[in-house]
């Protein structure tokens, strides 16, 4: 006898349901500064884009296999989070020229600290021991360190311009070194070292796939990527609508403006966190990691130069260089990343020291 699950229409699920309605809800709301109740309503409207995002990830990511898949999820945030940034930073003004620094840097601590970490952590709690590819990896972490040290760290010490900012002439290099350097990675990850990416098991062999996890068809797997797509489109967007809320919440607990980045950042790169986390827990903490570092490497190969791009027609200074706290944590997660890829696993220590290194930005974060 056929369950009454397996006579439901593909679109009537909640996963399909769940990125149109918060089309819906973002049309509807956009433009506007709700109140409490409305505000509360987006937030949940939120969470299920979140979730469906996450699901429609894993179903690409089943059918065209990793590393491909990871990068699905990270190029589509990222490019979506540029998207937010010009808005805001077009809507904000001069009083907006830091926010794409304060964005990237909360992203590259978020990915590099709290999804790996929490990944690790995850992993090594169900298997005791993570293991992973150090060279695919640290070839990641590497990457991710020369482009924050490109984009973030030279503006604070360059003399061209007053001020944590480039000149024009370094403005333009940053952003094509950056995009040189991001289509060097994708390539090494896709075609050249493929490998060096792929899921890793106990034994530090190739890891096998189940057998019985048929992949989903071609069909199933263009509508997941439209959907995937929707939902990616309503979390930016709706996080959006919720910022004046939160930039209200901000000031009334007394944090610096620069935390509104922080928070939103957390918004957009939840599905990929929770993405990371489940594939934790069935042992793919390779899968976890080319999401954490790959998400890290867009935010900063994509937003550097579409921010350049966009710095044409925005008003005001555009401030990228980094702090003096910022750049301690910085250096000193690059630092423990290092020390945490290099023997090709991990314990929970690790995991539970790159959570303390996020812990310490967002402290840092709310209390400068």
């Amino acid at each position: 006898m056929t369950s009454s699950r397996s006579r439901t229409p593909p679109w009537l699920t909640w996963t399909s349901i769940a990125p149109v309605a918060a089309l819906v809800v973002l049309a509807l709301t956009w433009g506007s500064y709700p109140g409490g109740p409305v505000v509360a309503l987006v937030a949940v409207v939120l969470a299920g884009a979140v979730l469906a995002a996450v699901h429609h990830a894993e179903v690409v990511a089943h059918r065209v296999g990793e590393p491909y898949g990871s990068l699905v999820l990270a190029v589509a945030v990222t490019v979506i989070e540029v998207a937010l940034i010009v808005t805001l930073m077009a809507a904000g003004g001069p009083e907006a020229s830091s926010l794409a620094r304060d964005t990237v840097f909360a992203a590259v601590m978020i990915t590099c600290n709290g999804v790996l970490g929490l990944s690790l952590l995850l992993g090594a709690r169900r298997f005791g021991t993570t293991v992973f590819n150090a060279e695919g990896t640290g070839a990641a972490l590497a990457t991710v360190a020369t482009l924050a040290a490109l984009s973030l760290v030279l503006p604070t010490f360059t003399t061209a311009r007053p001020g944590p900012q480039f000149s024009p002439a370094q403005l333009v290099f940053a952003a094509v070194a950056s995009l040189a350097l991001y289509a060097m990675f994708v390539v090494t990850q896709t075609v050249r070292h493929r490998d060096f990416f792929l899921p890793v098991a106990p034994d530090g062999g190739a890891l096998r796939e189940e057998e019985h996890a048929a992949p989903p068809s071609a069909r199933a797997t263009a509508v997941s990527l439209v959907l995937l797509l929707l939902a990616l489109v309503a979390v930016v967007g709706l996080a959006k609508v919720e910022s004046p809320a939160i930039e209200a919440g901000v000031a009334g607990l007394g944090l610096p403006q620069s935390f509104v980045g922080v928070v939103i950042a957390l918004l957009v790169l939840l599905p990929e966190t929770i993405a990371a986390g489940n594939a934790a827990r069935r042992g793919r903490t390779q899968i976890s990691l080319n999401l954490a570092l790959g998400s890290a490497m867009a935010s900063i190969g994509l937003t550097i130069p579409a921010i350049a791009v966009a710095s044409i027609w925005l008003e005001g200074p555009l401030l990228l260089g980094l702090g003096p706290t910022q750049l301690v944590l910085l250096a000193l997660t690059v630092l423990v990343g290092v020390l945490t890829v290099v023997p090709g696993r991990a314990t929970r220590l690790q995991g539970g020291v790159h959570l303390v290194l996020l812990a310490a930005f967002l402290f840092l974060a709310a209390s400068p």
